[in-house]
């Protein structure tokens, strides 16, 4: 309905090459923090690599360093605590237990109880995960996103053709490893809740890339004279104002979830950002020229 750019007339399959180059850095990172994760030497949450989550809420302010003390004085080392001062609460995480460290949880919460006995606290939530519960959660993270992408394959090939459906499968599987790779270089924790950002991310990169995607067929049926080349170039600048809006709708709020949404979401609205950036990007600059680089620039349809 608004019409940011209007009559535009850019080249995005000229610049293909480019775009190829960057796809290709984005998606080495991601392939590998895949490596990384199936060796366990990435940054995962205790969902992934076991361990122990214990969050308390405080009746007062507390000063995290006299947390830390407390935790540290009953013995328990390599402790990573993360506070969250507005809410008066302290997130105790310890990754990387043995199966026989149930009841950690009791120790912590003992342990802070005694070194800070001037302020009341409430057990707001435990979690204890196993090496072996995290190493499946592991392999059944990857099998999801797996099966999403494989799905994504069998729709888009049945709606269209198979030279659309690969286009659509190399954007989504960039989207991933590109918002997967910049956790791992920066050394973010790598989760479940990551997990529903990439399934989510999947699912706007697909519906944005069918978008353009049927603006390029709606063209090849009245422009089947016409290089596909020329053809893809006019159909994305068609639909270019449409997909900025709704990428701009949808960023809006995901800044909103990372800057108010809490200490808990910050994780899963930092990657729909990245998400969506990188989605938009490559229904543009991926599933298109995936598109005509597949089918050599020849026609994709007959006349009618």
């Amino acid at each position: 309905m608004i019409e940011l750019i209007k009559k535009s007339n850019y080249d995005f399959m000229g610049k293909r090459h480019i775009a190829f180059a960057v796809s290709g850095i984005l998606s080495l990172l991601g392939i590998l923090a895949i490596v990384a994760i199936g060796r366990g030497t990435a940054n995962l949450g205790i969902d992934f690599a076991g361990g122990t989550a214990v969050q308390l809420k405080f009746e007062k302010p507390v000063n995290l360093h006299q947390v830390r003390e407390a935790v540290g004085a009953s013995g328990i080392k390599d402790a990573e605590l993360q506070d969250m001062p507005t809410e008066r609460k302290v997130l105790i995480i310890i990754k990387k237990q043995d199966e026989q460290a149930v009841g950690l949880s009791d120790k912590v919460i003992a342990a802070v109880e005694k070194g800070v006995a001037a302020n009341k606290i409430t057990v707001d939530s435990v979690s204890e995960i196993g090496p072996k519960v995290g190493k499946k959660l592991r392999v059944d993270a990857m099998w999801a996103i797996i099966a999403s992408i494989v799905g994504i394959l069998i729709y888009v090939g049945w709606r269209f053709q198979f030279s659309f459906s690969v286009g659509a499968t190399a954007a989504t599987f960039h989207d991933v490893l590109a918002v997967l790779g910049v956790f791992y270089v920066f050394g973010l924790e790598i989760n479940l809740i990551l997990l529903t950002a990439l399934l989510t991310i999947a699912g706007y990169s697909l519906t944005d890339t069918v978008v353009v995607f049927d603006r390029i067929r709606e063209n090849l049926r009245v422009m089947f004279k016409d290089p596909v080349e020329r053809t893809i170039n006019k159909s994305i600048n068609e639909v270019l104002s449409r997909t900025i809006v709704t990428s701009i709708t949808v960023l809006l709020a995901s800044i909103s979830l990372y800057l108010f949404g809490g200490e808990v979401i910050h994780e899963f609205a930092l990657a729909m950002i990245l998400g969506v950036v990188v989605g938009t990007y490559s229904s543009v600059f991926v599933a298109s020229p995936v598109v005509l680089v597949w089918s050599g620039n020849k026609p994709l349809v007959k006349k009618s």
